[in-house]
């Protein structure tokens, strides 16, 4: 009989380039925590998921961004940096990166989250993407952590460079009044993930525009991403 999932994980490390000496490590950053939960803290040990992974996978990333921006782009300036790290590192990319990798048919989850279509979510694919990078670090160090990196993100810092908006928000506001429109107004409407690495959804709307959500690491993040969105798809940048 084939095992799926076995060839999804092979294809995936031949993706990412990285061979691991800890075969365990990847099975961690694979697992939703909606595995064996509550069956590991009913025998009081730690679940053994991979939110702590993509707790650490999301500093990671966050480094290996501003390294490599900061050496590509000598001459930019705070703001523009700032930019285009925040358009690198947020879930949608994340999400992206992993979906090009094939992360969601390796990904281990409960039969519930399956049904649901988790191999498809963007916040779990994104999750265990942080996650894996955050494995091949512990796996390999920093080098094979750039070395993944560098693979997997390749398409992402290839697109063309977001405009800088030092404040989404303040630029929705300044073009929503300028076009004679009531000021944005934003709502949380989820929040998922740990208490140490929630992921928060906004909702954005103006009257006479089709709301829409964005997600982001705190409340403020997902309201700027919510707010870039909208400036992106009513053609303001």
């Amino acid at each position: 009989m084939v095992n799926t999932r076995a060839e999804a994980v092979a294809a995936l490390v031949d993706r990412i380039g990285h061979d691991f000496r800890d075969p365990a490590l990847l099975e961690r950053a694979l697992t939703h925590s909606s595995v064996g939960e509550g069956a590991d803290k009913a025998a009081g040990r730690p679940a053994r998921h991979n939110e702590r992974l993509e707790f650490l996978g999301d500093r990671v990333l966050g480094l290996l961004v501003a390294d490599r921006l900061h050496r590509d782009l000598p001459e930019a300036d705070e703001g523009e940096l700032s930019s285009r790290l925040h358009a690198l590192v947020d879930k949608s990319a994340c999400g992206r990166v992993g979906e090009r990798m094939g992360v969601g048919l390796a990904l281990r989850l409960s039969p519930g989250e399956t049904k649901t279509g988790g191999r498809r979510k963007e916040g779990v694919v994104a999750d265990a993407m942080e996650a894996i990078l955050a494995a091949v670090w512990l796996d390999g160090g920093v080098e094979a952590a750039r070395a993944v990196f560098d693979r997997a993100w390749a398409e992402e810092l290839a697109a063309p460079a977001p405009r800088a908006l030092n404040n989404p928000k303040s630029a929705l506001q300044e073009w929503s009044q300028g076009q004679g429109r009531a000021l944005p107004a934003y709502r949380v409407t989820g929040q998922t993930g740990s208490d140490h690495a929630p992921t928060f959804t906004v909702e954005v709307s103006i009257p006479g525009l089709e709301p829409l959500t964005a997600q982001g690491r705190s409340r403020q993040d997902a309201e700027k991403a919510a707010a870039t969105a909208m400036l992106k798809r009513e053609g303001v940048i």
